[in-house]
């Protein structure tokens, strides 16, 4: 049996493990110059199923659960199994509240607690969430060693050009291209997100930390050596083109309101990306022309990518199997 998958951005390359795993033949392909590249590049690589099932539904909730599992298995020694810290400024309070109702999985945390986890915030917030569960990865860290472990275990790849080989000869072909495939899977459409990487060694924070507000709320997420990302930017739209100025500027306000030290942050890098979604934001395995798709990840690329490609391996071998009996 072999299977084609075209697109290696997260989902691409996680099925790619999956399946070779399982001993499965595998080619991969992609038109950019090497794997990890468009929306995973700019992902924050949180491992959040709490603090998502307060905007997400269930289904992404039990996607999920495993992830951080299966990240740590695939990559040892890369996921910050340090939780999510949530908080809000005191005149936020009521999206602290409203936060903790629309999920669970978390504690309720004091001046003193929040103080305990992160000193740097000590004294700045009253009260805040803390998800013990969750964990974050440096996406574009963790992509480069899957490639690698790809690479080294037999997977066929090939970059910079589509693949010159018929799809008939090829016994299952798999979509993985995320917006490409916008306009080709019926409601599929773009949704753009915007990031901010900074770098200060005037604050240390060790977790992801997100910062309610009523329109902007953000994420901060250590990148160490004195680097942070920040995030949460979600815009209807297909432009991938550069960051906005609205959306850098209030990705800083939000990140000095947490702490005035990232006032004087240099700003290393700014991203955009266009992330495929369907109308209710939840990812899944669709049929396509030439056999199935991976996709409408939206911003749940690495949290939801493992099980998708669990389920999506399974329902390979079950073909191949039928296909044999």
């Amino acid at each position: 049996m072999s299977i084609l998958i075209k697109g290696a951005g997260v989902a691409g390359l996680v099925l790619a493990y999956e399946l070779r795993r399982r001993g499965l033949n595998v080619t991969l392909n992609d038109t950019a110059p090497s794997g990890g590249h468009g929306a995973s590049y700019y992902a924050g690589g949180m491992l959040a199923p709490w603090c998502e099932r307060e905007s997400a539904n269930e289904t992404v909730f039990e996607l999920g659960l495993s992830a951080a599992d299966w990240w740590e298995q695939a990559l040892p020694g890369l996921v910050h199994r340090k939780g999510t810290l949530v908080v809000a400024q005191n005149r936020d309070r009521v999206e602290l509240e409203r936060f903790a109702k629309r999920t669970n999985g978390y504690q309720w945390l004091d001046e003193n607690g929040v103080a305990a986890l992160e000193p740097a915030l000590a004294g700045r917030f009253q009260r805040g969430l803390y998800f013990a569960g969750e964990a974050h990865l440096d996406p574009r860290k963790a992509l480069r060693s899957l490639q690698e472990k790809l690479e080294n275990c037999g997977v066929t790849m090939s970059f910079s050009q589509r693949l010159a080989t018929p799809l008939r000869t090829f016994s299952s072909v798999v979509d993985c291209t995320g917006p490409s495939a916008i306009g080709t899977i019926k409601g599929l459409r773009g949704v753009r997100g915007e990031m901010l990487m900074l770098e200060t060694r005037d604050i240390q924070l060790t977790r992801t930390v997100r910062v309610l507000h009523p329109r902007h709320p953000i994420y901060i997420v250590p990148r160490g050596e004195g680097r942070f990302m920040l995030g949460a930017t979600m815009i209807e739209s297909n432009d991938g083109s550069e960051a906005s100025a609205r959306s850098i500027m209030e990705l800083l306000n939000i990140a000095f309101a947490l702490h005035p030290a990232f006032g004087e942050a240099r700003i290393l890098e700014t991203g955009a990306g266009v992330r495929p979604a369907f109308i209710n934001n939840t990812p899944r395995i669709v049929k396509t022309r030439d056999g199935i798709a991976i996709t409408g990840l939206y911003r749940h690329g690495f949290l939801a990518a493992p099980a998708l490609a669990k389920e999506a391996a399974d329902l390979l071998q079950r073909s191949r199997r039928k296909g044999a009996a």
